[in-house]
């Protein structure tokens, strides 16, 4: 009899344990969120896109949406960060994208254009084709050679067929999200690409002279 009271004790305790949340099941090796990670000078990530967005609707980054924390991103949360009342670090974590995200609630317009942008040039190619294609035109944000924030890299006039065509318009599918989050986030398969075409259907003589890097899918690379 002590043996069974003791049995139905042990589970009534665990019973108690599981209900108030002292006992852990499932958490081993789970992934921190994403909104978790420390944002800072150097990081290029999906999650900036986000915070600069958000910066720049409230008026404390004036520059373009790139995805990469640059100077001028540090001094904006720096900004930022001393009007909130944070510690002034020119880093964003937890505290002061929470401060953020509850004055601008919603963000993502940058990654939709992205997304677009992939759809309507590498709509049929591998994913990744779909992040080459990205790739190019966040290499294109870094360059002096053009834009300074993806939304006008995307739109600059005669540069992607797609924005021309009118094929830009057309609603991303999953894949194309994917591919822009992998380019926002480091991924370039293209080796630094500032340029591609498909040399099934191109026809300057411009595009075809300039070095290529590599081949992915139906698309040529170049510097």
């Amino acid at each position: 009899m002590n043996k069974l009271n003791n049995n139905k004790k042990w589970k009534t305790l665990a019973a108690g344990l599981l209900l108030s949340g002292s006992i852990a099941i499932g958490t081993v090796g789970a992934a921190s969120p994403a909104s978790a990670m420390l944002l800072q000078k150097g990081t290029q990530h999906s999650e900036v896109v986000e915070l600069q967005e958000r910066l720049r609707t409230l008026g404390y980054l004036s520059a373009g949406v790139t995805g990469y924390y640059g100077s001028q991103t540090e001094k904006a949360v720096q900004t930022f960060q001393k009007r909130s009342g944070l510690a002034v670090d020119g880093k964003a974590g937890k505290r002061t994208i929470a401060a953020l995200k509850a004055k601008v609630p919603a963000a993502g317009t940058t990654l939709n254009a992205l997304a677009k942008a992939v759809n309507g040039e590498a709509r049929g190619e591998s994913l990744k084709g779909q992040v080459a294609v990205a790739a190019v035109i966040l290499n294109r944000v870094q360059s002096n050679q053009f834009p300074s924030s993806i939304k006008d890299v995307i739109l600059h006039p005669r540069q992607f067929t797609a924005v021309d065509d009118g094929q830009y318009n057309l609603t991303p599918n999953s894949s194309a999200y994917v591919a822009a989050k992998r380019a926002l986030n480091g991924e370039d398969p293209t080796g630094g690409a500032l340029y591609y075409y498909n040399p099934k259907i191109a026809t300057s003589a411009w595009s075809k002279a300039r070095p290529i890097i590599k081949t992915i899918g139906n698309h040529v690379f170049t510097k």
